[in-house]
């Protein structure tokens, strides 16, 4: 079974951060904000002299190009398509934009429509599924020059480019610190321990009273028991064979615990979980005051610190014999292999990581960028919220875990497990038939792989 296992070099991110940190106290500038050219032109604002794709004509082209996320990177994105046009008259786009929720369902019919965008969002979680199945293009053509090899690598599938990184990003925890210290309690941080949040979560929920909640459940949430498997020295959740590798004992024990957190009141209840929404103002359980934390990515802080300045505080996942979370490519950027404009996605694509002005356009919206020219040029106005940012991802690098992409066939597993776990959360199984049901699950998912 093909599959890409990327390791996260530390010392490449502690390279990168440590370049940028420095430079946040500088005000210089070597001349990389000067204005965009043609993003196969010598003459881009960060371009290298290797080469780099070209539009084919000049004829008019519309690219439909997709992602997901927050308001935040949303703007972002609309701002740099129509720098990206005033750059390119002839080339203008239909944009499809969501949440998470739902995106790879939806694109999975129009693959089979024929209308897939040309320009696709792509998930690590989906990376080895798209190109098995013969769905995304080749661009290696893009100009990669100022890109670490390490980074590149993780859009690899046998040493071809399918999927080119956006930004680096780091898993960890948010919390809401008005309430953390209004309640006289000691702060989650980027050394605690499983202990340490047990105690926070009986602590916090004997002064928030009975209908206010310590912690989003997110259980159900396959991240989140991946960090619990590495921080109990597990390793990762699938083997080197490209199969499932979840320990039984390990899962059993989280699973009891989470339940006994439940019942307490320290995890939000499954009806409030079943209706939260990350970073919606209305429904996010952190965000409107259900609960105090949840995992969060670092390139989230932007998002969340915008829909309530000045109020949340952050924290590694927490630790056990080893580290819980790890460092991640935040998204990638693929090209529809059906696509007709491969060579126009192309060209806007190596725009998208190497132009200057379209990386201050995006700033840290997908996580800190991946040219290190683009991120030199970012540094000197960075907001408090890239500051914060970029400290989350240093304070998880040094010993964070293994990131691995998943294996061909096993991009919606992360469905099924959810929809498993929600049956605990509820009440309608326990954790011993729940794992029962997961292991004939995944057999089905690993037969299915094999063909």
């Amino acid at each position: 079974m093909a599959f890409v296992a990327r390791k996260w070099s530390v010392a490449l991110a502690l390279t990168m951060l440590a370049g940028v940190m420095a430079a946040c106290g500088s005000n210089s500038n070597d001349g990389n904000g000067a204005s965009s050219a043609s993003p196969s032109s010598p003459a881009s604002s960060s371009a290298s002299s290797s080469a780099s794709p070209a539009a084919s004509s000049s004829e008019p082209v519309k690219l439909t190009i997709a992602w997901w996320g927050s308001q935040e990177r949303h703007d972002a994105t609309q701002k740099a398509l129509e720098q990206y046009t005033a750059l390119h008259p002839n080339v203008t786009f239909e944009t499809q934009f969501s949440g998470w929720d739902g995106y790879f369902d939806k694109l999975a019919v129009q693959y089979s429509a024929g209308s897939a965008p040309d320009i696709i969002q792509m998930d690590a979680a989906y990376v080895n599924d798209y190109v098995g199945r013969g769905l995304l293009a080749d661009i290696g053509s893009i100009n990669t020059a100022d890109v670490d090899p390490s980074l590149i690598a993780s859009g690899k599938v046998n040493g071809t480019l399918y999927a080119m990184p956006l930004g680096v990003a780091a898993l960890g925890m948010v919390y809401d610190k008005t309430v953390v210290d209004k309640l006289g309690l000691t702060p989650p941080s980027f050394e605690w321990t499983w202990d340490d949040y047990f105690a926070f979560g009986e602590a916090a929920k004997a002064k928030l009273g009975k209908d206010k909640y310590v912690f989003e459940d997110q259980s159900a949430d396959l991240v989140d028991y991946t960090a619990y498997q590495y921080s109990m020295g597990k390793g990762y959740i699938y083997n080197d064979q490209g199969k499932l590798a979840i320990d039984k004992d390990t899962w059993l024990q989280y699973m009891t615990k989470m339940s006994e957190l439940r019942d307490k009141g320290i995890l939000t209840p499954a009806d409030l979980t079943a209706t939260d929404k990350e970073l919606d103002p209305q429904l996010d359980n952190v965000v409107n005051g259900n609960a105090i934390a949840r995992h969060l990515f670092s390139n989230q802080v932007g998002a969340i610190d915008a829909l309530k300045p000045d109020t949340y505080g952050y924290a590694a996942l927490p630790k056990g014999t080893e580290a819980g979370g790890w460092l991640k490519p935040g998204m990638f950027w693929s090209v529809n292999a059906q696509s007709k404009h491969t060579e126009e996605a192309k060209a806007f694509i190596d725009w998208f990581i190497n132009d200057v002005d379209a990386g201050k356009t995006l700033g840290l919206t997908r996580g800190t960028p991946v040219s290190s020219k683009v991120v030199e040029a970012l540094t000197p106005n960075f907001s408090e919220a890239d500051k914060t940012s970029i400290d989350f991802i240093n304070k998880v690098a040094p010993d964070a875990q293994q990131f691995i992409n998943d294996p061909q066939g096993w991009g919606n597993f992360k469905n099924e497990y959810k929809t498993i776990v929600e049956e605990i959360q509820f009440g309608q199984t326990t954790p011993e038939q729940a794992y029962d049901k997961l292991m004939k699950k995944a057999a089905e998912f690993e037969a299915a792989a094999a063909q």
